[in-house]
């Protein structure tokens, strides 16, 4: 191959030399026939057409040394799509950037040309690998006659060295590897031979770092499986069940240089604690429903175990047209790893107060349970908890003091909590609960479904899809606890309506809340290039005082457009809304702000 350059030139000698050199501007020029594809790949990996279009200047002796640098670069790119006989010219004014001196650079430089031979594309001619893991899959591509792309060679060596440790062989590597290209024929024989080492088993986890987490909390949280065949998914778990604690600010999961005894694999991992104490707020406004504040004290590290305390508190209505003021008081102890490794305990207590236009509520909550969580996507939770309650309805004052058995379980598949493009999401509870005063037994169920799609690159279009369901099932309306009985409205459920505007009318122009509620909402988010996009949306609500939907309760519908604006922690999200069906069709419209999506 042949090739105007040398690589390894030393710039030391020479940077304090140029201090005072002025720095330019620089136009840069591509030639060569190239295609789309590859011309838009050279660019993006040239560090010389970055420089074009960057607001910094570079001194020439800067200029010099990024212009040799371009020669591997772009080479690099070249081997990507096959080209192994390219001829590469880099010429700063009019002159080969190889050939100047990084000690006497020139005075400026105004102009680079860049020009690119790609010459002949290979393919491979032989394209073999092994020995290999049962099951493995190679990358597709890697056979005879498919163009003979560097990336291929190591996907390759990495699929198959990845199959190996699959399979408990942590020292799998490569061996050794035959390339040769025979230029005149335009093909590239690849030869790779894997060494698998022995199959391993998991020897003894050490912790290293200054952590103020004990030691053996620390090998109880990442349980790992000490004495099974190696796994790198275990190993990767075992980090998760780290991190997912909160309490550290780095983990790394080291794997012993050398094996041990009886083909064991130690494990050191390598911890870093965060700060033991964190605290945060946020805010929320509508036209209709007022300010709502919120903040919370979290501290990471309790008692020594990674054990977390969060205090929190909310207020909600403050200056708003739904009733009272609303307010929250909560705190939430989780231990970690309780039970096995992958089941936290936790303990709660809460005091909340609904003053809202339909219904006043003041109780509070104690429980426990336990907290599976199968991965990173999917947690199971079960419970028990006891509620004290003073409620108020068009039925009436009532106390209640009841026993729930809290259970429910949440998927999230979604890519970004705040922003999500696409994925699922899936939370269903189910709180059986026995009244030991007031009120009669019963069930709550509630299920939240969202389903997102996005299309398009740059200016994507993304679909999202929301379907709520609830049910009280057990007693009747006026026996039902006035706080679990459901309201449509507002800009958790119907935008553009009245915050729990639709419930059931029980005569007299009073309304309480149904046993039923559905719940439809559809976005379509727009994107554009830069920071900023638009919604269009639509929701609808049901109310019944039937325990399942069937129909013969009542609907409302709202419709509107909204804004988005990207920033690091989620859009901020602007939406207005009118109602389109309902009591209060067409009179009125809803203004929402708030951080993230709607849903």
């Amino acid at each position: 191959m042949s090739r105007g350059w040398v690589c390894n030139r030393s710039l030391i000698a020479a940077s304090m030399l140029l201090l005072g050199t002025p720095a330019l501007a620089l136009d840069v020029d591509l030639q060569g026939a190239l295609s789309e594809e590859l011309r838009t790949d050279i660019e993006g990996g040239s560090l010389l057409i970055e420089q074009s279009t960057a607001e910094t200047e570079m001194t020439p002796q800067e200029l010099v040394s990024i212009a040799q640098a371009d020669y591997k670069r772009i080479l690099a790119v070249l081997y990507d799509y096959g080209y192994y006989g390219a001829v590469i010219g880099i010429k700063l004014d009019g002159r080969e950037a190889s050939s100047i001196k990084s000690v006497s650079p020139p005075s400026s430089v105004a102009r680079a040309d860049i020009s690119v031979t790609p010459g002949n594309q290979f393919r491979f001619g032989t394209a073999e690998v092994g020995p290999l893991a049962p099951g493995t899959t190679l990358p597709e591509g890697f056979r005879s006659g498919e163009t003979a792309k560097l990336s291929l060679l190591r996907d390759t060596v990495s699929a198959t060295t990845n199959a190996w440790r699959d399979r408990g062989h942590a020292k799998a590597k490569l061996e050794s590897q035959r390339l040769t290209a025979r230029h005149n024929e335009g093909t590239l024989n690849a030869t790779l031979r894997l060494d698998p080492g022995p199959r391993l088993r998991f020897g003894d986890l050490k912790v290293a770092g200054n952590s103020a987490v004990r030691t053996e909390r620390i090998l109880e949280i990442a349980g790992l499986p000490t004495g099974t065949v190696y796994s790198p998914d275990e190993l990767q778990d075992a980090a998760n069940r780290l991190r997912r604690t909160g309490t550290f600010s780095s983990v790394a999961m080291i794997e012993a240089e050398e094996v041990g005894p009886g083909d064991e694999l130690g494990i050191t991992a390598r911890v870093a604690d965060d700060k033991p104490r964190r605290f945060g707020f946020g805010g929320e406004i509508s036209t209709i429903e007022g300010l709502s504040l919120s903040a919370f004290w979290v501290h990471r590290n309790l008692f020594g175990g990674a054990e977390r305390l969060r205090i929190e508190a909310e207020i909600e209505g403050i200056g708003g047209d739904t009733g009272g003021t609303d307010f929250l008081l909560g705190a939430r102890y989780q231990r970690p790893a309780t039970f096995n490794e992958d089941t936290d305990l936790y303990i709660l207590g809460e005091v909340e107060q609904q003053d809202e236009i339909n219904f006043f509520s003041r109780q509070a909550t104690i429980g426990a349970g336990i907290e599976r969580i199968a991965s990173d996507k999917r947690t199971y939770r079960l419970g028990v908890a006891l509620r004290r309650a003073n409620t108020r309805d068009a039925f009436g004052d009532d106390q209640y003091t009841l026993f729930m058995v809290p259970a429910g379980t949440t998927f999230d598949y979604r890519d970004r909590i705040l922003d999500a493009r696409k994925g699922y999401y899936l939370n269903a509870d189910l709180t059986p609960f026995y009244a030991l005063q007031g009120a009669d037994n019963g069930l709550l169920t509630s299920v939240d479904a969202r389903v997102y799609r996005t299309i398009g690159d740059v200016r994507t279009t993304t679909f999202a899809l929301r379907g709520q369901l609830g049910s009280v099932l057990g007693p009747s309306l006026s026996d039902a606890p006035a706080d679990f009985l459901f309201y449509s409205g507002g800009g958790d459920t119907v935008r553009g309506h009245d915050y729990q505007s639709l419930g059931v009318d029980v005569g007299g122009g009073q309304i309480v809340g149904g046993r039923s509620f559905l719940g439809l909402s559809a976005e379509v988010r727009f994107r554009s290039a830069g920071s900023l996009g638009y919604v269009g949306f639509f929701d609808a609500g049901y109310i019944g005082d039937e325990s399942f939907p069937d129909g013969s309760g009542e609907w409302q519908s709202g419709a509107g457009v909204g804004l988005r604006y990207d920033t690091p922690i989620g859009p901020i999200r602007l939406d207005v809304a009118v109602p389109t069906s309902g009591d209060d069709d067409g009179s009125s419209f809803q203004v929402y702000i708030g951080i993230g999506q709607a849903f």
